[in-house]
């Protein structure tokens, strides 16, 4: 795939994500639709920072050629995604909801936030 359609890729995954990780911030836990929410946007976490892994960063230093700074958000979400599920799945409701807290801050508001520093895709599209 192309650095291109990888990034329409992501995108993809990760709007809804960020749509689903918000309402489930906001609203009642622990019901049944917020399960099944939940899994969703566990599924879109997981495969999302999957993809960025394949994208090469295009903004300051790299490591290995390929991986910048920004790639260490997704190296958290697929450490804390898992992490979460098994302690939903255990019912220890605390470190469920601190891992599930550093995935939606880590991966969708700070990396979101990277994402429109100038240099990237979406500071074009959006800025230029």
């Amino acid at each position: 795939m192309t650095y291109l359609q990888l990034t329409y890729f992501h995108l993809a995954t990760v709007l809804p994500a960020f749509l689903i990780g918000t309402y489930l911030m906001l609203n009642r836990k622990g019901t049944l639709f917020h399960r099944r929410l939940g899994s969703a946007y566990m599924i879109l976490m997981m495969v999302t920072s999957t993809i960025t892994l394949f994208m090469e960063a295009k903004v300051g230093p790299r490591f290995l050629n390929h991986f910048g700074f920004i790639h260490l958000l997704a190296v958290l979400t697929l450490y804390s995604v898992p992490t979460a599920y098994l302690a939903a799945r255990r019912h220890d409701v605390k470190r469920h909801r601190s891992a599930m807290v550093a995935t939606y801050v880590g991966a969708l508001l700070i990396a979101g936030a990277l994402a429109f520093s100038p240099g990237r895709f979406l500071h074009h599209i959006f800025f230029s």
